[in-house]
């Protein structure tokens, strides 16, 4: 954690924190499918918005569920929310009229609660999700290796993580975990019943492959192939569960021999057409085939849907067994808030001595600017003060200014209930106009 060495870097910390997004709550996967940012993308949007002035720390977080913006608006913008949209619209290609409706928007301790939540996957489409936590784990430590974050960020998602391993360790939202890759499995045994006598093809290599690979072989699936755009990474995958790796040139061919797909691929255009998936179930002689895209972008191009004898399913299609979900453990949503609870009254007690150590510097800052231009006016009229006097009212009232900070310096150090006091904070530094007018 960054030291604060001087008060200009207290009142850089003193600006609040600030997120605009869109998720699963608020928008289909059409539309999420179009704000996906990759890691390349995600790095690349948090040295925009820090360039041209908008942040001065930045995280992006996106997921197949959500694309966040998190970030510590610079004291040069009127609307830092504003202004964030419009880059995440200007960024995408997205006229900003068809965001309408579908971006929230939080602040201060209102913007700390909603990580917080979505660390503990309170806010997840699946009620306590395993992947969220090491998602949002990935996308700090990227920003932070990059230099996008600062003493801000940097203390609010090591609370996040923090919060997210209590309420799994500590609650039962984080028992039986349920996943994205385990409800697309469920879905399947919901369309063929045991899957044990069904052959499966899973169409890549990544983390959520992985995990339905492994429910696959859980449930005995009798032939089970991995198919990724890297051959190394696909048998990697499908020697652990003693499945079959194919190159990606065997694609096509393989999906005629497969009762369940399950596609999960990172890529911005869709990997199966219709015409593909067409083929292929011409040579199954009438048996249907299950697919289920976990993709964001999708894999499946949407066309697909209307062949007869394909079941095809997205990741907005695993409603019924998300509220299945969440029922189990919906009773537990009290304990994992009371967590959050503590640990947001932590955060704003950190950034609340933070702004009452950076009014003393600037109340300090401002009564030694008022003496000096005093000092001046009184002495350009006194052409008979000399030097030695000069220096002796220079000495003097610069001990007053010091005497007169002297108290709500002590006071602070030794009063922490003092520095929860955010509003009566606030009131001082309007009070006196500190900060305003900076450019």
């Amino acid at each position: 954690m960054a030291t604060i060495a001087n008060s200009e870097r207290v009142d850089k910390i003193r600006v609040q924190l600030a997120v605009i997004g869109c998720s699963h709550r608020t928008a289909p996967v059409e539309l999420r499918e179009r704000i996906v940012f990759s890691r390349e993308q995600a790095l690349t949007a948090a040295d925009d918005l820090r360039r041209e002035g908008i942040l001065e720390e930045a995280v992006v977080f996106s997921t197949c569920n959500r694309s966040e913006l998190y970030g510590v608006p610079s004291d040069s913008i009127a609307s830092p929310a504003s202004a964030m949209e419009e880059y995440f619209a200007s960024f995408h290609g997205i006229p900003r009229r068809e965001l309408d409706g579908r971006i929230y928007r939080e602040q201060g301790g209102d913007a700390v609660r909603h990580l917080f939540r979505v660390a503990a996957g309170l806010d997840s489409m699946l009620l306590g999700e395993a992947e969220i936590l090491g998602q949002l784990r990935t996308a700090y430590n990227q920003a932070l290796e990059h230099g996008a974050t600062g003493p801000v960020l940097n203390r609010v998602f090591q609370g996040a993580l923090e919060v997210g391993k209590r309420v799994r360790s500590e609650t039962e939202v984080g028992a039986r975990p349920m996943s994205v890759a385990f409800a697309g499995v469920k879905l399947a045994e919901r369309v063929f019943g045991s899957l044990k006598a069904h052959s499966a093809l899973i169409v890549g290599a990544g983390s959520v492959a992985e995990q339905v690979v492994e429910h696959m072989q859980n449930r005995g699936v009798k032939d089970l192939r991995v198919v990724n755009r890297s051959f190394e990474n696909a048998s990697e995958l499908a020697s652990r569960v003693g499945g079959e790796a194919l190159p990606w040139e065997s694609l096509g061919s393989a999906l005629g021999v497969s009762d369940v797909i399950v596609t999960s691929v990172a890529s911005s255009t869709p990997v199966l057409t219709r015409a593909t998936l067409e083929r292929a179930l011409a040579k199954r002689s009438g048996k249907p085939v299950f697919a289920v895209d976990l993709g964001v972008p999708r894999n499946i191009e949407v066309e697909a849907a209307g062949l007869y004898n394909l079941y095809l399913y997205n990741i907005d299609d695993l409603g019924a067994i998300v509220e299945q979900n969440r029922k189990a453990r919906e009773s537990e949503i009290p304990r994992a808030e009371a967590i959050i609870d503590e640990h947001v009254r932590k955060f704003e007690a950190w950034r609340a001595a933070l702004e009452a150590g950076s009014i003393v510097s600037d109340l300090r800052g401002r009564f030694h600017a008022e003496r000096e231009a005093l000092i001046r006016e009184m002495l350009a009229e006194r052409a008979d003060v000399s030097p030695e006097e000069r220096d002796r009212i220079a000495h003097i009232t610069e001990e007053l200014v010091e005497r007169l900070v002297a108290q709500p310096s002590e006071t602070l150090r030794k009063g922490p209930g003092m520095r929860g006091r955010m509003a009566g904070l606030e009131a001082i530094r309007h009070l006196f106009g500190l900060g305003e007018g900076k450019q």
